[in-house]
Order: C-alpha cells, then structure tokens, then sequence
C-alpha cells in the first residue's frame, strides 16, 4: 500500500495529524482598520438565549488577534463573561452604554441600536 492510500493519523510527535487544517492558499490574515475609520454597531438581545440579555458588539474590522484582545477588554471592563462568535463579540449582561464610553475613547465611532 502507499502512502497517499493510508496517510499516517497519529504521530508521537505531532499528536493526531487529522485535526491539522492547512491554511487555505492565497488568503491573508485580515488587517485590522484604524477605529477612527470604523462604526461601530451595540445592539442588545435576549432572543434565544433563555432570557438572558447579551450585549452585541458588531461591524468591528479587526484582525483575529485583535479582536481577541478587544474581547478580552471590554469583558474584563464589564466584569462578566463574553466570546467571539462569527467576527461578533458577545458580552454577557446590559452593558452598551459602559462599552460605548470605551470604544469612544479608543477612537472609534459607536452607534446604539436595538431596545
């Protein structure tokens, strides 16, 4: 048999090679915009989620790596949890009036949507 008919799964050294993705050809990490170039979108919803409220922090240009870090600061500065679904940061709880006094401070420009 060869070896394109039974690649190797697992090594002691790299671990299970199946969950290895090689990066896709051609795309680049996404560079992050200046925020005095961005608008940025609070909105705030409940829908699905047991009732429970999330603050949305949409329409944001960055790099993953920034994004990352941007999440990690306004959870930190509301003091609750949050993740990053699809490029959208989620933060647990009210908090869209603390987060836009933030974002403003940063730079970008921050408009309040939703209830």
């Amino acid at each position: 048999m060869s070896r394109d008919e039974n690649p190797t799964v697992y090594s002691t050294e790299w671990g299970d090679l199946r969950k290895k993705k090689k990066p896709k050809r051609g795309t680049a990490p996404q560079a992050s915009l200046p925020p005095e170039k961005q608008t940025v979108y609070l909105h705030r919803e409940s829908k699905g989620r047991g009732g429970k409220t999330v603050t949305l922090v949409k329409n944001l240009q960055l790099s993953p790596t920034d994004l990352k870090a941007l999440s990690k600061e306004l959870k930190r500065l509301c003091g609750t949890g949050g993740t990053i679904k699809n490029g959208v940061i989620e933060i647990q709880g009210e908090h869209r009036q603390r987060i836009s006094a933030y974002l403003q401070g940063q730079g970008y420009r921050v408009k309040i949507a939703g209830g």
